[in-house]
């Protein structure tokens, strides 16, 4: 008799081969039985040798691991083709350049399965830094490097409090009632436009719970070249750009709102030039203001 696949785990990927198959050998490696997991990669166009390294493991471990080529380039339009794979009760996504823990597929279904009501269950994820920690980052902006440390025990995420993409899982019968991921929204080759998992988790709540555990922790590796200045402060340029299109607000009162806090944080950074940490907290406002205009403005039509 033909087992039933209780959790897909889903490997979206974009070339990162030799990452993408340390992923699923951390997947491969779980303490819930093996025959009740499934393994969906979807590889979103990707020109390196990631579907040899797929199908090398697939080889020595079978049809457990399921390879499927997404010609759209984007995160979302890769998730939501991963959604539409899955054959589990519950799709657990995991970054390609994450690992997961042992524990990782067990302690996420035993927080679904305690509730009904669950819909969604995030977990710890932990740097792994390929150069080390950089002491100039603020930190209450540690978050943009995806670092989850949320609480020490299975609890309700609140509002505004979401899990991170890089080891959120959904119980797959939620999509039969709400849309997949925005796919105006997410990566798409080397932009860092995001937002997706936050709006479309803000939906969720509208029925379902969020939870988070401690327990089910995944390693996410940070290249070295996201620790330089200049990715972080694209990354907080795409975070402006993101949160404006996720709002879809195109209203001057909008733009007037943004520059002038732009200009704002000009003068401060001016003022505050030779203390380095407060320096950079307004040159990320600068930057964060600036993405907010841009989104308003191209993404949103008006230019």
């Amino acid at each position: 008799m033909k087992m039933k696949i209780t959790v897909t785990v889903a490997i979206c990927t974009h070339n990162r081969a030799k990452d993408t198959g340390e992923a699923i050998e951390s997947a491969l490696n779980q303490s819930f039985p093996k025959e009740e997991i499934e393994i969906v990669v979807i590889d979103n166009r990707s020109t390196d040798n990631t579907v040899e390294v797929v199908n090398n493991l697939r080889l020595r471990h079978g049809s457990k691991i399921r390879y499927i080529f997404e010609d759209t380039l984007g995160l979302s339009v890769a998730r939501n083709r991963a959604i539409r794979e899955a054959r589990g009760k519950y799709i657990l996504f995991l970054d390609d350049d994450a690992l997961a823990s042992n524990e990782w597929v067990c302690n996420i279904v035993d927080v679904f399965e305690s509730d009904s009501a669950i819909g969604c269950v995030g977990g710890k994820i932990e740097p792994i830094w390929e150069n080390k920690e950089p002491d100039w980052i603020p930190q209450e902006y540690r978050s943009v490097f995806t670092i989850l440390d949320y609480s020490s025990e299975v609890m309700e995420m609140p509002t505004p409090a979401i899990p991170y993409g890089a080891n959120v899982a959904f119980r797959l019968s939620v999509f039969d009632h709400i849309k997949p991921f925005r796919e105006d929204l997410g990566r798409v080759g080397t932009n860092l436009l995001s937002s997706e998992e936050s709006e479309l988790i803000a939906r969720l709540r509208e029925g379902y719970k969020v939870y988070y555990t401690p327990f089910a922790p995944v390693k996410h590796k940070i290249a070295k070249e996201r620790t330089t200045k200049k990715w972080f402060l694209k990354r907080m340029f795409w975070q402006g750009v993101s949160d404006a299109v996720k709002r879809k607000d195109k209203s001057s009162i909008a733009i007037l709102k943004h520059t002038i806090r732009m200009f704002q944080a000009i003068l401060s950074s001016i003022l505050t030039i030779f203390h380095f940490k407060t320096f950079i907290r307004q040159v990320v406002k600068i930057c964060y203001r600036n993405g907010s205009l841009v989104g308003i403005l191209r993404y949103n039509g008006r230019g």
